[in-house]
């Protein structure tokens, strides 16, 4: 796929107030820090798009983006800061559950994962309910470039071991480095294959 435009649209606090219409939206969302606008950034080809930040917890609205002037890429709020306060994680876990559940133009949500990190309770929990609610999702490792070749096969494998303890098939697996701009291509190809199915 060729990315020839993508522009910020509009931030929600609800998905009452996102886009109408019926083009399909690509959400991307994950812990905290997982380096969700950098790939946004990546696969977009546009560095200052989405809005990146060393501190955890900088997205914290429904971010629309409009690609090509046909789909839409979504940078949903990170979940899991922990310094965050119990009200503000309250908010921000609402206007996640109601987008994810509710938003019927949502085609496929991506869930970030750090490559570097054993595989994490929040994260886990996360996808047995996408699960449980027969949501769209596929899994994104991100930040590859951080770890030799063999050691990221070791963690992906598993990920994967852990997964098969409650899943019997897996969702698709990506894998990608913002920084080395590794993985673009198929993420890419998974979305058109879905917009032209």
């Amino acid at each position: 796929m060729h990315i020839k435009s993508s522009e910020f649209v509009i931030s929600n606090n609800t998905y009452r107030k996102c886009p109408e219409g019926s083009r399909h939206e690509f959400a991307f969302i994950g812990r905290s820090n997982v380096g969700k606008s950098s790939l946004i950034n990546m696969l977009l080809q546009h560095p200052d798009l989405a809005k990146t930040s060393s501190k955890p917890g900088k997205t914290l609205l429904i971010n629309h983006f409009i690609v090509n002037d046909e789909w839409y890429v979504v940078d949903l709020p990170g979940y899991g800061y922990a310094r965050a306060s119990k009200e503000q994680r309250e908010i921000l876990r609402t206007i996640i559950e109601n987008y994810v559940l509710y938003r019927e133009q949502l085609s496929n949500l991506f869930v970030l994962i750090d490559s570097r990190l054993e595989p994490q309770k929040i994260d886990l929990e996360f996808m047995e309910w996408l699960g449980e609610n027969e949501v769209p999702f596929s899994i994104v490792f991100t930040k590859i470039d951080k770890l030799g070749p063999i050691r990221l096969k070791e963690n992906i494998e598993v990920y994967k071991q852990k997964l098969f303890e409650t899943w019997e098939e897996l969702p698709p697996i990506f894998t990608t480095s913002s920084e080395k701009l590794l993985g673009r291509e198929p993420i890419l190809d998974y979305i058109d294959g879905i917009i032209h199915k």
